[in-house]
């Protein structure tokens, strides 16, 4: 059975990727093109990867987030305000995130 997170819909469009968690800017180096970008939230220094990413995740942040507005202005797909979704959310797990609807759905592996 999939597994469905749900937070608020912050940027729309609807695409399949495969989860990058990301703590930090240590860790952007391990970000490539065509992942779904999950963190806790973003600033100004994040922006490079929005334009590799097909899609953000964030812990914290609304529709007049940092994450929120940048994802809009690069056409991604945006779900936020998703409650531990660094826990949650496996890193390298197969997702479809869902920005008009506010859904993050983890495929099931088996």
């Amino acid at each position: 059975m999939n597994t469905i997170l749900t937070g608020v819909g912050a940027s729309a469009g609807t695409v399949q990727g495969p989860a990058r968690l990301i703590h930090g800017p240590d860790e952007f180096s391990r970000f490539q093109a065509g992942d779904v970008l999950i963190c806790r939230t973003t600033d100004p220094a994040w922006t490079p990867l929005f334009g590799m990413a097909s899609a953000v995740v964030t812990q914290t942040g609304g529709t007049l987030s940092h994450a929120a507005i940048v994802a809009r202005e690069y056409g991604i797909p945006a779900v936020l305000g998703v409650r531990d979704a660094l826990a949650l959310l496996p890193d390298g797990s197969q997702l479809t995130v869902d920005g008009a609807q506010g859904t993050v759905t983890v495929a099931d592996s088996k």
